[in-house]
């Protein structure tokens, strides 16, 4: 055999046996096509997420969520919000397809600004600030708007930037709701809807004007505090004249203008507002200037009734109360006195 033939064959040995040795090699791992193995390490953004905003990635296209390469991209447009019923958590706002939206304590709302991007905006979508109108319920003047860190802008309400949950697969779905302590569905005001069910009731507020019993007097108009309102005989609403001023008001304190909305046991027609000279503005009852007095200390007292024959207290009817009581400087006449003394 030629020289030239024994360096063909050595060649085609060679490479026969590294051949045999790759084939070695692979049976030796198991086998596995490394091109089509789904155990591949998968880029940031893809994949579990482990990251607290919520576990999984987005929803796939007809969530309107977009997934995989559009981490992050915004959602569809929110259109008309709304107010739904949701157990638990009372009224939240949803969108025109009634998916729930929510906000991000990591946020803020003054001013508005979003610290939910990347892996966090693929679980929670940012809801696009066009096209977003405010149903009944919700103030028109609370919609707003963020720009992100990629220039687009977000829907806001109430200044805090607006999101849905990728895993809410149905309108009145809030799987979102508590996600990590610091995702909450939202309230009408951009609040944390839910929140109102927490609190303890208020007690309901106390009337400006109402009227109580006495022992002595029988039923007396009493303002906020339940002290006693008296009205002064040498004052005179028509035309309008204040006769207690200087000295006379450290006895006498003017009361307070009342709410007509806020009365109790008193006719809305008998209360109004008059202003005096010094352009404070101080309750009429029956266009009668009113005062508490001083010598007053708690609620149900009538010490003020016909001190000097010129100060009574007034019954639920807006009429001064004549009757004797047990009032200091009083007395059972009650006639005006001339003189200039106030009891003071």
């Amino acid at each position: 055999m030629s020289n030239r033939a024994t360096q063909v064959n050595r060649r085609q040995a060679g490479i026969a046996a590294a051949a045999l040795a790759v084939l070695a090699l692979t049976a030796g791992c198991g086998g596995k096509d490394y091109a089509a193995s789904t155990d591949r390490v998968q880029p940031a953004g893809q994949g579990a997420s482990s990251n607290g905003y919520g576990a999984g990635g987005a929803a796939g296209k007809d969530g309107g969520y977009g997934g995989g390469a559009a981490a992050g991209a915004m959602g569809s447009a929110a259109k008309t919000l709304a107010l739904k019923d949701a157990p638990g958590l009372g009224k939240v706002v949803t969108d025109s397809g009634g998916m729930t939206l929510y906000r991000f304590d990591k946020d803020t709302a003054k001013p508005p600004k979003s610290a939910c991007d990347g892996d966090c905006a693929s679980t929670w979508p940012p809801v696009p600030a066009d096209d977003a109108k405010a149903a009944t319920g919700i103030n028109a003047a609370d919609l707003g708007s963020v720009t992100r860190s990629d220039g687009s802008k977000q829907l806001t309400l109430g200044g805090w930037p607006v999101y849905r949950y990728a895993k809410d697969a149905a309108p009145g779905d809030t799987k979102g709701q508590g996600v990590g302590g610091v995702w909450h569905a939202l309230a009408a005001d951009g609040g944390k809807a839910g929140e109102a069910a927490k609190k303890p009731p208020q007690a309901a507020p106390k009337a400006d004007v109402s009227v109580t019993d006495t022992a002595q007097l029988g039923k007396v108009i009493v303002d906020g505090k339940g002290r006693t309102l008296y009205r002064f005989t040498k004052d005179n609403p028509w035309p309008m004249k204040f006769a207690c001023t200087g000295a006379c008001l450290d006895t006498w304190k003017p009361a307070k203008p009342a709410d007509k909305s806020k009365l109790e046991g008193v006719p809305a027609k008998l209360i109004s507002t008059v202003k005096r000279p010094d352009g404070t503005k101080q309750l009429a009852v029956k266009c009668w200037p009113m005062y508490w007095y001083t010598g007053d200390k708690k609620p149900g007292d009538v010490n003020g009734q016909g001190v000097k024959g010129t100060w009574f207290a007034v019954g639920p009817d807006g009429k001064k109360i004549t009757k004797s009581g047990a009032a200091a400087g009083g007395s059972s006449s009650y006639s005006s006195s001339s003189s200039s003394s106030y009891a003071y």
